[in-house]
């Protein structure tokens, strides 16, 4: 028996507080209904480029505020910039300007669920890319997510009205988040993430910023305040808390595992969309989330140290 003191004992200070956890979740779940609000409204492209381009002036000019305004030539170096400036592209302007075009004709609890397909494609390109190992239990625990999210998929598409179009846009977001994943950890950009996601929001709307320019009309803009309570929610609680909720989570975790937690969205997201926009929800659509629960804390259970045994 060992007579080391309390304080020898390591602790598990890499993971995230479960607070943080369920933040991120509520966060990322409840942007697809601010998002399917947002787009009725107005046109995705202006939409995404106003958020993006706003989110990421407020962050630098709370930096600045701050007086760390000079973490942007300090605590990121040029290849840092460029890097996050890259994820801008892939995390915010690919990812979510797909995802939005696809919830003009899909609802907002099947964008949901096509993206919390997110764990499935990171683990497998992670294992690939990243080096990180499949084990048994992450594999087991991947299988039960994919069930419980196609159980849900599965009736939600037998009984709703859902463009093919949407789909595919939808899809196209899915693999646009799940290479920003990936290219995050194998880049693996260094100094404050703080600054680093209003590089990548600034990034994000300076590249959706041409093509909203030709493909969407101002006059499509129905101002009215669900659209600004959407809009304020999208800039704060998406594009600046969730984002670096997210990138914790992937130091963290990891990429298998951070993502892992998008597993949640589905039943979350549903929930949001009959809470918020009458979308309804069925019983079935509901016994998915036993499967999905399971196979998140099979896949982010931390390993059991041989150590603890002696």
């Amino acid at each position: 028996m060992s007579l080391a003191p309390a304080a020898a004992v390591p602790r598990a200070t890499s993971n995230p507080m479960p607070s943080a956890v369920a933040l991120f979740c509520v966060l990322w779940s409840f942007a697809f209904i601010a998002g399917k609000i947002g787009v009725t409204y107005c046109p995705p492209l202006i939409l995404l480029t106003a958020r993006f381009l706003l989110a990421g002036v407020l962050i630098l000019a709370i930096s600045a505020f701050r007086r760390d305004a000079g973490a942007l030539s300090g605590s990121l170096s040029w290849r840092d910039v460029i890097v996050f400036a890259i994820l801008g592209v892939a995390n915010n302007a690919l990812y979510l300007g797909l995802g939005y075009t696809g919830l003009k004709s899909v609802s907002a609890g099947l964008g949901g669920l096509i993206v919390s397909a997110n764990p499935v494609f990171t683990a497998a390109l992670a294992a690939l890319f990243l080096g990180e190992q499949l084990t048994f239990r992450k594999v087991a625990g991947l299988t039960l997510g994919i069930v419980g999210v196609a159980m849900i998929v599965w009736h939600r598409m037998s009984v709703g009205t859902d463009s093919v179009d949407g789909i595919l846009f939808t899809l196209a977001s899915l693999a646009s988040i799940v290479l920003g994943t990936v290219l995050f950890k194998l880049l693996a950009p260094q100094g404050s993430l703080w600054i680093g996601n209003g590089v990548q929001n600034i990034a994000a709307g300076l590249a959706l910023l041409p093509f909203a320019a030709a493909f969407a009309d101002v006059d499509d803009i129905v101002p009215n305040a669900r659209l600004l309570g959407a809009f304020a929610f999208l800039v704060l609680g998406g594009s600046i808390l969730a984002y670096v909720l997210w990138f914790r989570l992937l130091k963290a975790y990891g990429a298998t595992a951070a993502s892992a937690y998008h597993f949640l969205m589905p039943p979350l997201g549903m929930l949001f969309a009959w809470l918020v926009l009458g979308e309804h929800v069925a019983l079935r659509d509901l016994s998915g989330i036993v499967p999905v629960a399971l196979g998140i804390y099979l896949v982010t259970r931390p390993a059991v140290s041989n150590r603890s045994k002696s």
